[in-house]
């Protein structure tokens, strides 16, 4: 199965995959089948303003997002785990040390957008 890349050292990544308190974030969980609950995920994120899908295969998606201010670019995936119905990502900043918090805001405020939809 395909893995997510592990967070850098610095404060401005968070991933389900991360072992340690300050990277790590639960996975969002889905009931209907991948495909359908994909659909569902790229609908949701294709509400958020300025993302671009840059990468997409079966199970793995590949979002870029873009600051309003100074333009800089977050990179989010998604990883579809089928046998645990789990969806696993990871959201970094390209550039810089701190987000202050940006990363994990954003995707608890994905997960509040497909709570019960997926």
């Amino acid at each position: 199965m395909r893995q997510l890349d592990p967070c850098p050292a610095s404060p401005n990544c968070v991933s389900t995959q991360a072992q340690d308190e300050g990277h790590a974030i639960a996975p969002f969980r889905y009931r209907k089948a991948r495909a359908d609950a994909k659909e569902a995920l790229k609908a949701m994120v294709r509400s958020l303003p300025r993302t671009k899908l840059v990468e997409e295969d079966e199970t793995y998606l590949h979002y870029e997002f873009t600051s309003l201010l100074l333009r800089f670019v977050d990179d989010v995936e998604f990883l579809f785990d089928d046998e645990a119905k789990t969806v696993h990502f990871r959201s970094a900043s390209r550039t810089g040390y701190r987000d202050f918090g940006v990363n994990r805001q954003r995707m608890e405020t994905i997960r509040n957008l497909v709570a019960g939809k997926l």
